[in-house]
């Protein structure tokens, strides 16, 4: 990896993923976030019956930042199984709020747990983004 500190963040989101709540759908996920303080924070995937009041672990890790007062997101973590046969990457949802929280040069890095991972900027995921964010 291009930084040393999402290896610690993809291990920490390993952890959050064995914490994962996912009776439904079985799809354990979990997260961690490195901002600029040197912070790590973890989440991990919530599910509820009512689908919409689901909560994606990347964005519980994102949210979590702010009500810590952690400092601003550089590097968002995720340890998923593959889907579709290919590495799981955020969704839109979550790769809007790590823009919003981020900007687009965000680090995101991804595994599958089984050793197989992957980066690249937040821009590139998205497309070039001209928004910067709110920080």
């Amino acid at each position: 990896f291009s930084d040393s500190r999402a290896i610690a963040a993809l291990r920490n989101a390993e952890i959050a993923r064995e914490r994962a709540y996912a009776p439904y759908s079985g799809f354990k996920m979990g997260a961690s976030v490195v901002t600029d303080k040197e912070e790590m924070i973890p989440g991990s995937l919530v599910e509820n019956v009512s689908l919409g009041l689901a909560m994606c672990a990347e964005r519980g890790a994102l949210f979590s930042t702010v009500a810590q007062e952690a400092g601003k997101p550089e590097i968002l973590a995720l340890v998923s199984r593959r889907t579709g046969g290919e590495i799981t990457w955020p969704c839109g949802a979550c790769l809007q709020v790590a823009l919003e929280l981020g900007g687009p040069d965000l680090l995101v890095v991804v595994s599958d747990s089984s050793g197989d991972s992957r980066e690249a900027r937040l821009r590139e995921l998205a497309g070039q983004l001209p928004y910067k964010g709110i920080r």
